[in-house]
């Protein structure tokens, strides 16, 4: 089931503000509780979660940042000349 292109924004934004700050805690969290690892493997660590957490909402956040497709495109301009 597709998601329109509103559901897609509104999704997007609740993962953004509420699910990636979960995950960094949960990750930060994680990696406190095996220890203090090397700084070049912590580093390691952190960018490789920075990476994956995006990869399932690959398809919520594809396209969000355009125009609406859904949108007319014969939208009446209003010019300020008018």
């Amino acid at each position: 089931m597709a998601l329109s292109y509103k559901a897609r924004r509104r999704w997007s934004l609740v993962i953004l503000l509420v699910g990636l700050p979960i995950y960094a805690v949960v990750a930060v969290s994680i990696l406190n509780a095996l220890g203090r690892p090397p700084v070049w493997i912590e580093l390691l660590v952190y960018v490789v979660l920075g990476v994956v957490w995006a990869l399932p909402f690959r398809a919520v956040f594809r396209g969000i940042g355009q125009a609406d497709p859904d949108a007319q495109a014969t939208a009446p301009r209003q010019d300020a000349d008018t």
